[in-house]
């Protein structure tokens, strides 16, 4: 189902929500960070490859993208992306554990409030693109391989 021509409202109310988190003062490598681990989590191949793809064109290492679903065994992240990719997981997985006192604790020190509501808009919104993708099956675009130098 092509949902964009369908309700074209929602490619507006959502271009809105990624548009105000674009500008929200979050650093971008983070924001891809972020919206790259929820679809990972959420099985979202077109979203996959999207962040993966963005995060590379914002100066992204391939070794942290590539480490980034063992981001708690890699010694490649900041304490603060580490505290967001924390908040990332709880919140896209909110049904399990209900985002334990552990993880509110380990984020707090990293973020102020507003940092840390933008954060939260930045997982809800992905996760919301996430469940489009997946619930529609959009297709990532095959992107010729670029040799190695």
């Amino acid at each position: 189902m092509d949902y964009a021509t369908a309700a074209p409202g929602v490619m507006r109310a959502m271009a809105q929500l990624d548009a105000y988190v674009s500008n929200c003062g979050l650093e971008p490598s983070l924001r891809e960070l972020v919206k790259l681990r929820a679809s990972q989590i959420n099985g979202c191949a077109y979203c996959v490859d999207l962040h993966s793809h963005d995060a590379r064109a914002l100066g992204e290492t391939e070794q942290r993208l590539y480490s980034l679903s063992t981001w708690r065994e890699s010694p490649f992240y900041s304490d603060r992306e580490r505290a967001a990719l924390a908040w990332t997981e709880a919140l896209t997985l909110v049904a399990v554990d209900h985002v334990p006192d552990a993880v509110f604790e380990q984020v707090r020190p990293h973020f102020t409030d507003e940092e840390l509501a933008n954060l939260t808009l930045a997982i809800g919104t992905i996760n919301a693109w996430n469940r489009f993708g997946v619930g529609f099956r959009d297709v990532p675009a095959i992107r010729e391989a670029v040799p190695a130098t």
